[in-house]
């Protein structure tokens, strides 16, 4: 059973940084791509990034292009988003999710002064 687990999210000034992490287990996350989304209340979910099994092709959405940069380490499981330059509208529950839709309990980021 697939199992993803979340971490890294907090509070941050505009213009910070985070890194955020997500931890899986249950499956062969070396051969699969995996994807970070978000949800800010009352908004709908929102992709943010994906990254290849390999590591070796990575796509953002325009809103986050040139700020954001997913990552992964296959030896360790995790699969990372490093968020730059944060803004407010960043703010939202970040979600890591694998091909089968499976994901974690999220984890929240906030950006605030």
């Amino acid at each position: 059973e697939a199992q993803l687990v979340e971490s890294g999210g907090g509070l941050v000034q505009p213009g910070g940084s985070l890194r955020l992490s997500c931890a899986a287990s249950g499956f062969s996350f070396s051969s699969q791509s995996m994807r970070w989304y978000r949800q800010a209340p009352g908004k709908v979910l929102e992709w943010v990034a994906t990254i290849t099994g390999s590591g070796d092709r990575t796509w953002y959405a325009d809103s986050v292009k040139g700020r954001f940069t997913i990552s992964r380490n296959n030896a360790r499981n995790t699969v990372y988003l490093q968020m730059n330059s944060l803004k407010p509208e960043d703010a939202a529950v970040y979600y890591c999710y694998d091909v089968n839709s499976n994901r974690g309990q999220g984890t929240q980021v906030t950006v605030s002064s």
